[in-house]
């Protein structure tokens, strides 16, 4: 056995889930509470902050996502590349559904919802933005929590790494002329310049770092690499929370006057989420893989890399956008959606093996 697959396999006998992550949904309605009154009684403070920016970037927030997303990609091996030759099925229906379905129904979801049957409920000056923000949080699949959702499905681990691999090799090249094209379809304008921007710095740049970060730390053993994970794995969230605190202190205002708007903006997610893993679940059955392969690869295409996902939103359409509030409504539904689709794949196992 490899080097890579003991590896992979030891990953795979971790504690599936801290209390933390499992209580995510919990923290984030916490900051959702905090930042509104935060935002409240400190307007002045917050708009400094919001004044805090180079080049349409918000310090702030930039050093928050780097503390958010860098730590994540450390994680990603991408050596793991060149396992994909065995499960070239598995592979395929994860890119399949990743890229060629999961954006496009999401463009679909948002104007059937947002345009059409929400709209009288929603404010109108900002239905293209929350289109967008729904666009952006599809277009970029799972990158770390994928590792636990596959672990508590029992599935493959050194699928669920290659394929990780894979998606992120793809999205550094991919997530801008999509995203593009995307919103393009969807009539609405692209800052090219802060989109390529946001790509730099929240793919490009994180990416290259998180490798050379990973290699230093595996030159000085296994053991020390996955202490320095066990410690820095709290950062990514913490900083995620912090930003939704600033985030939701600069949506507040609006959030109150229409309460209603974060219940709407959950329909069209959880609809994608629930076709696209289901969708993902069949065409591996039909294609004849192993249900260890099956869970990872339609539980990735259901969950979003939610940190970029914030982060591009927030530098193409600012704090208050629609855009920043729908990314973050991904962020508060996505633990419990995932646990519900975890269950269905695991109880359904019996019918997939009948096949």
């Amino acid at each position: 056995m490899s080097a890579q697959c003991e590896v992979a396999i030891k990953h795979s006998t971790a504690p599936p889930m801290s209390v933390f992550e499992r209580y995510l949904s919990v923290w984030v309605f916490l900051c959702i509470v905090a930042g509104i009154a935060f935002g409240q009684i400190l307007p002045g403070v917050f708009q400094a902050v919001g004044r805090m920016e180079v080049a349409q970037v918000n310090l702030p927030v930039g050093l928050l996502i780097w503390v958010m997303i860098i730590p994540m990609l450390v994680k990603v091996d991408f050596g793991a590349l060149h396992e994909v030759r065995q499960h070239v099925r598995g592979i395929a229906v994860t890119l399949f559904v990743n890229w060629l379905v999961k954006p496009f129904s999401m463009a679909f979801l948002g104007w059937l919802f947002v345009r059409q049957l929400f709209a009288p409920y929603l404010p109108a000056e900002q239905l293209d933005s929350y289109v967008a923000g729904l666009i952006l949080l599809a277009a970029a699949p799972c990158t770390a929590m994928v590792f636990v959702w596959s672990r508590l499905s029992n599935g493959d681990p050194l699928f669920t790494l290659s394929q990780v691999a894979v998606n992120d090799a793809i999205m550094v090249v991919a997530f801008a002329p999509l995203v593009a094209f995307l919103l393009g379809l969807s009539a609405i304008v692209v800052p090219w310049d802060t989109l390529l921007v946001s790509v730099v710095l929240y793919i490009v740049i994180p990416v290259i770092l998180a490798q050379v970060w990973r290699k230093a730390l595996l030159k000085k053993g296994q053991a020390h690499f996955e202490a320095t994970m066990a410690k820095i794995g709290p950062w990514s969230i913490t900083a995620l929370l912090a930003t939704l605190v600033l985030l939701f202190a600069f949506q507040g205002e609006a959030i109150i006057k229409q309460p209603l708007v974060i219940a709407l903006l959950a329909v069209p997610i959880l609809i994608q989420v629930l076709f696209t893993s289901a969708l993902a679940y069949w065409l591996n059955r039909a294609a004849g893989e192993k249900h260890a392969i099956a869970c990872p690869s339609a539980l990735i295409g259901a969950s979003n890399f939610f940190e970029l996902a914030v982060a591009a939103a927030i530098s193409l359409f600012g704090f208050e956008s629609g855009a920043a509030l729908a990314t973050v409504v991904g962020v508060l539904i996505e633990v419990p959606v995932m646990l519900l689709v975890v269950k269905i794949v695991n109880a359904s196992k019996g019918w997939y093996e009948s096949a």
